[in-house]
């Protein structure tokens, strides 16, 4: 049975976190050096910093999309270690040269990898790619879509490359060459070949474009910003106007706490990785008053305060053991907990069950706490810590956290789709996923010292972009 007190305790606990004084809003517009992080934290960042390192192939650039469980490759995986390469470069980790001749090697593969319409053999089509690839070949995996959120990740980190090697070598020219032939080369129109105005998540060869768009407040907002941009192939200036066109039925909350909702928390870090959303606003932005930034501050005070009043009653919610998005789960079954039938999942997507796109399973994941971190430090910081001393080994391994956990499944005898059980501690993932490691670590040098943020702000699409989608103040000034 759902606690409706809780969830309207949910909503109180929310607003005594949004007026709390030396909040997060205040805290991340300070300048880098005020922004500090516990000793702990660095080994958290190596090891994430290694899994993207290790796994990433040497002939081809190509990372998996998950490990240690053998894998295809993730496009979207890839544009995170192309922006995660740099990072170890300056923390000492690996040398500007190692970072440099495997982003070369990265960027020449997609230029030069097969593009067509044909259903097998290609990587992509339209200057985009497909959602997963084989690791050897880079070819289209089984009957995947050619995803425009995923290239939309990839192009991140090729463009964040072309940002970061400003070097006169001709390795870090041909760098710079491929970045922005690779973006040039996007038809961003593709998706929308049939006449809609959004933007289609998806096209399979042979059925055409996928029915759902890219629109209202979720991962797709920087595929407008980069679409907008696009010296080719660029989209129609009111583009804008259809990603915008859901927003007055997804605003939650009141007063201090109205924000944007939606549910999983991975939508809030993927576009806010790369762009600086600190201080400008579009229409709708000036119209609420408050800048996207601060929009997702409050919307990751809502899933802490949603895990806090668990109006699901699963087991270990609580202050510093929250954090609901995309994330591994121990499969899918229907099962009594407490006295109630509940259903699990396994990979899903996981949040507040009063939001936008909410499902809740009792399943949490590092990942949408730790890629918070520049919108909550005083929530996440303790959550990092508390997550590895309560659950060791168990959560925390060679390369950081493991994907997911869930302490209310205790089953011993289920065939789990992922993962362990822990008959006392409840169901643990044993893989890592590309997509969830990249907001750990990159948030992290964001908070640092604007790592990510501070180099493509200087970025011609990103700029030129965010000022077609109507954006104005802040740095953009």
């Amino acid at each position: 049975m759902i606690d409706r007190r809780a969830l309207l305790s949910h909503s109180s606990l929310l607003l005594t976190a949004s007026a709390l004084p030396g909040t997060a809003m205040a805290q991340a517009r300070k300048g880098a050096a005020a922004r500090t992080l516990p000793p702990f934290y660095a080994d958290i960042e190596y090891r994430t910093f290694r899994w993207f390192w290790e796994t990433a192939r040497r002939d081809n650039g190509l990372v998996p999309d998950r490990y240690p469980s053998p894998s295809f490759c993730s496009v979207a995986a890839v544009g995170f270690a192309l922006t995660a390469y740099p990072i170890g470069v300056e923390r000492g980790w690996i040398t500007r040269a190692e970072a440099r001749d495997l982003t070369l090697t990265t960027l020449r593969f997609f230029w030069e990898a097969p593009q067509g319409p044909e259903p097998e053999g290609r990587i992509g089509h339209k200057g985009f790619f497909y959602h997963f690839i084989d690791m050897i070949t880079g070819a289209r995996f089984r009957d995947v879509e050619l995803s425009s959120v995923d290239t939309t990740l990839l192009l991140m980190g090729v463009l964040f490359a072309g940002q970061y090697y400003d070097r006169a070598d001709a390795k870090e020219r041909e760098i710079r060459d491929l970045a922005h032939k690779l973006y040039a080369r996007a038809d961003w129109n593709f998706f929308r070949s049939d006449g809609r105005k959004a933007v289609s998540m998806g096209w399979h060869p042979g059925r055409g474009l996928i029915e759902r768009n890219w629109d209202g407040y979720n991962e797709g907002m920087f595929v407008y910003i980069l679409g907008l941009a696009a010296p080719e192939h660029p989209l129609p200036a009111d583009s804008w106007e259809a990603w915008t066109a859901p927003y007055p039925n997804l605003w939650r909350g009141e007063g201090n706490r109205r924000h944007l909702a939606f549910a999983p928390l991975f939508p809030l870090h993927y576009s806010h990785i790369w762009i600086d959303f600190r201080g400008i606003r579009d229409a709708a932005m000036r119209e609420a008053g408050i800048d996207y930034f601060e929009n997702n501050r409050r919307e990751t005070l809502a899933n802490h305060a949603y895990c806090i009043a668990n109006p699901m009653r699963w087991d270990g919610y609580g202050a510093q053991s929250w954090g609901l998005a995309a994330c591994d789960g121990p499969g899918n079954f229907r099962l009594d907990f407490k006295g109630e039938s509940r259903e699990f999942f396994g990979y899903s997507a996981r949040g507040p069950i009063d939001e936008p796109d909410g499902r809740d399973d009792g399943t949490i994941t590092p990942s949408a706490s730790l890629g918070s971190l520049p919108f909550a430090p005083e929530i996440v910081i303790p959550t990092a810590q508390a997550l590895r001393r309560d659950h060791g080994d168990l959560l925390y391994g060679k390369y950081g956290f493991y994907d997911a956990f869930n302490p209310s499944f205790r089953w011993t005898d289920k065939q789990l789709e992922k993962g362990r059980v822990d008959p006392v501690k409840g169901w643990y993932d044993t893989d890592y996923i590309g997509i969830d490691q990249g907001p750990i670590l990159l948030q992290a040098a964001n908070y640092r010292n604007d790592f990510v943020w501070k180099r493509m702000q200087a970025c011609a699409p990103i700029r030129k972009g965010l000022k077609l989608a109507g954006f104005t103040g802040g740095w953009l000034g």
